[in-house]
């Protein structure tokens, strides 16, 4: 079967499963969350969270659980970035951000609703009693990753550093907690759960840390036309701090590496290079993940 129909399969999967979690209530809030979560979007986490299960024989329906709540914990993470009190987005996804459509009361008990409904989800993944440690050591990396030392961090310094100002060094740390926090932690869970090798646990963390890196830089690029086109305000990345050319090939230089990591590691998954891979392409729009 060819590499895009198996990704298209897992990404049919997730939504179904996705759309099962959140059909428990039809209360405004479940409202909300619905219109959040199943509004579209790439699925890039929990995709990468598969690819990497698969590598090192972790079950589908165990393995789902934690793809679905990386999705749930992205997807929070975007309702709150979306309020006028972080970045301001009236729009996401081409439609109405949760805040416009149900207010900013709903949009944060939405938000708080997703993230704590994650981890009600990783609890309930079906492992055999000897395999708990790892569950647990996942929901323990999960949530170091996406809290203050990752995701949340990576929030406070975009709020906190200034657009004008920003080192090149800076953006690259705001981008790794931000956005590769959530992406790394996707990959390091189905490496853990099949009990990989500390080294290639780590390989799995570099080529997640340079994807990571990589797919701000092309939403960047992307957003970059947009915001001309539109006339927003320019906000920092990568366009107006290298420059657009250099941000292309930086964007290059990346997903190059990426691939190279998993080749010397020899992790051999045509999913894991496919999703690499097609970073390089730009025909869709920014939706972040």
């Amino acid at each position: 079967m060819r590499v895009e129909n198996k990704i298209f399969q897992k990404k049919e999967t997730i939504d179904r499963e996705l759309e099962r979690l959140l059909s428990r209530g039809d209360s405004l809030l479940f409202q909300a969350m619905r219109q959040t979560v199943l509004s579209g979007g790439k699925r890039y986490r929990p995709l990468l969270a598969l690819a990497s299960g698969e590598c090192f024989g972790v079950l589908e329906d165990v393995m789902l659980h934690f793809a679905c709540a990386l999705e749930l914990i992205h997807n929070y993470s975007l309702i709150h970035d979306d309020l006028p009190s972080m970045d301001d987005d009236d729009f996401r996804r081409g439609k109405p951000s949760c805040h416009k459509s149900f207010g900013e009361d709903i949009a944060l008990l939405a938000g708080d609703s997703l993230l704590t409904l994650a981890f009600e989800v990783m609890s309930q993944a079906p492992l055999e009693e000897k395999l708990l440690p790892r569950k647990e050591k996942v929901i323990r990396e999960i949530s170091q990753l996406a809290g203050i030392k990752g995701m949340i961090g990576g929030q406070f310094l975009d709020i906190t550093l200034s657009p004008e100002k920003i080192t090149e060094k800076e953006y690259y740390e705001l981008i790794l907690k931000k956005t590769g926090s959530l992406i790394v932690a996707s990959l390091k869970s189905g490496a853990i759960l099949g009990d990989a090798s500390p080294s290639q646990i780590h390989s799995l963390e570099e080529y997640g840390r340079n994807i990571g890196l990589a797919f701000q830089i092309r939403d960047d690029i992307i957003d970059s036309v947009k915001d001309v086109q539109e006339k927003h305000p320019p906000r920092p990345n990568a366009v107006s701090l290298f420059g657009l050319e250099k941000a292309k090939r930086k964007l290059k230089t990346f997903v190059e590496r990426a691939l190279r990591i998993l080749e010397e590691a020899c992790l051999e998954s045509d999913e894991l290079c496919y999703l690499a891979s097609n970073l390089l392409e730009s025909k869709s729009g920014s939706e972040n993940g």
